[in-house]
């Protein structure tokens, strides 16, 4: 037994959603003719309570899309210092947007609306003009934190005021929407762009949705093109997100219970200097002094347990539908095990 916690992104699909996939009817996407791709689409926009959307191959391309559309060359991107457009897209704001950064240090990679306000830049030649704000839902390098929705409404309204775009990385958003009980329309009537990964918690094989504005989504799939993102059969991959919406978003809960299982066991561990707090599937915990990230990466391999060292002293343990109670029971045991040796 395999017990993989590495991340969420390496589930594979159910019987039921492979069954889903090679009955899905098809068309060439790029031509508009995929009616399940076209159905993906529709589906999500209404969800969210938007009016279009577009299907990408992954959550990087979706994020880099929107920011791509919107901003110019030369503009300047508030987020935090951990977020996934900036540590985990391969310099994309700069490569594909012609676009610079800038990074605040929040909390538990969450920032405020008082931050973004200082980070605007003045309406100076000499600066960059800022034109973008985007947020990570579920912040990742924050342990799989969440936003508070007065949080972001009031990120939105520094927004406004300051004629600025709002873009979200919601990755994993579906599991900040069943952690905090919240609805997809909540978001969609605060954000400008959602990018959502359909490739992670909900089991899809492949693909992400951006989902905004008609007007938006148009230029996006411009975008899409240029990026090499347009596909042709693309129907029996948008099946398996269509059953993971319909089927797999209430079982996420599961995750979360399952991650703080392995919380409960690690803060008993001796090496183990502090835990993130643990609000979804993600687990990331400080190793003491005398111990290495990866040396207890290594140890857990050894019983057949895979985690990530994210950092010298940080671990980072990811819960996902292809962990089991029983693999959960066991990873328990080998932390103890190892924890009295």
């Amino acid at each position: 037994m395999i017990v993989d916690l590495r991340s969420d992104t390496v589930t594979r699909p159910t019987p039921a959603m492979l069954e889903a996939m090679m009955s899905a009817p098809v068309g060439d996407d790029v031509f508009g003719e995929d009616p399940t791709v076209n159905k993906l689409e529709a589906m999500a926009a209404s969800l969210f309570g938007m009016e279009a959307a577009l299907y990408c191959p992954t959550g990087t391309m979706s994020n880099q899309v929107a920011i791509k559309v919107h901003t110019q060359p030369g503009d300047e991107v508030i987020c935090d210092q951990t977020a996934h457009v900036y540590q985990y897209e391969g310099g994309g704001i700069a490569f594909n947007a012609g676009a610079q950064v800038r990074l605040l240090d929040g909390a538990y990679g969450r920032i405020t609306a008082e931050q973004v306000l200082q980070a605007i830049n003045p309406d100076d030649v000499h600066k960059a003009r800022t034109s973008l704000v985007c947020l990570e839902n579920t912040a990742n390098r924050g342990g799989g934190s969440c936003y508070d929705l007065t949080a972001v409404e009031a990120i939105r309204q520094v927004c406004d005021e300051h004629g600025l775009q709002l873009h979200l990385d919601g990755a994993r958003l579906f599991n900040a929407l069943v952690a905090r009980g919240e609805s997809p329309r909540q978001h969609g009537a605060l954000f400008h762009s959602i990018s959502v990964c359909l490739n992670k918690g909900l089991g899809c094989p492949a693909g992400s949705i951006l989902i905004s504005r008609a007007a938006f989504i148009k230029k996006a799939r411009r975008i899409r093109k240029v990026f090499g993102g347009g596909m042709r059969q693309a129907g029996y991959l948008a099946a398996a997100g269509i059953y993971a919406l319909e089927n797999q978003v209430d079982r996420l809960a599961t995750d979360h219970q399952h991650a703080r299982l392995l919380a409960a066991a690690l803060a008993k561990a001796p090496f183990t200097a502090r835990i993130l707090p643990v609000e979804t599937n993600i687990v990331i915990f400080e190793i003491k002094e005398g111990w290495q990230a990866a040396q207890l990466a290594a140890r857990l391999k050894e019983n057949n347990i895979l985690a990530i060292a994210i950092s010298p002293t940080q671990l980072r343990m990811v819960l996902h539908l292809d962990v089991t109670a029983a693999m959960v029971e066991y990873t328990v045991e080998v932390i103890e095990k190892i924890a009295g040796s």
